[in-house]
């Protein structure tokens, strides 16, 4: 299960990164490849990213927890019927903004942004009926389920690479 998470200061006071990423109007301004976004509706929106050959694909989210005391916002895409579903079955980010005491001059914030893409087990999530023994089953989805992992794995720290960069050009 492709988990990656990286923690960052930040020369801006909590509150005003809080206000930032908490407000998915302004994801283009720091995510990666989002042109814009759309269609925000409550803890709905619609992420309209440029892929690498310059196609526009839209991604679809819920924001599934909010903590506003502890700066803390989780979000989940929604999968099922789009093209990320042949290769997620799930996918959330959460970032969590901590106001930092003492530290170096000019971090005044710590910002941890987790990804966590599961992805799709193949066949299903199962093996093909001629090897469905329960431990012919389990050794098939251990082994072609992690295939795709060290790639998503990948893209996912980079993808929080260039997030956090994101952030951290708007801070400074």
């Amino acid at each position: 299960m492709p988990r990656v998470s990286e923690t960052r200061s930040m020369g801006t006071p909590a509150g005003e990164l809080w206000e930032m990423i908490r407000d998915p109007h302004h994801l283009a301004r720091w995510w990666p490849r989002v042109e814009r976004v759309e269609g925000v509706r409550g803890a709905l929106f619609t992420q309209v990213l440029r892929s690498s050959s310059g196609k526009l694909v839209r991604a679809d989210f819920e924001v599934s927890e909010v903590d506003e005391a502890q700066m803390r916002i989780v979000w989940s895409q929604q999968i099922a019927g789009t093209p990320f579903a042949h290769v997620l079955s799930a996918s959330y980010t959460e970032l969590h903004v901590q106001p930092r005491l003492g530290g170096s001059a000019g971090a005044v914030t710590e910002v941890t942004l987790t990804l966590d893409h599961r992805p799709k087990s193949w066949f299903g999530g199962g093996a093909p009926v001629a090897y469905r023994s329960a431990a012919a089953g389990r050794l098939w989805t251990a082994g072609l389920g992690r295939l795709g992992s060290p790639l998503i794995s990948r893209a996912a720290a980079r993808t929080v690479k260039e997030a956090l960069d994101g952030l951290q050009r708007l801070s400074a």
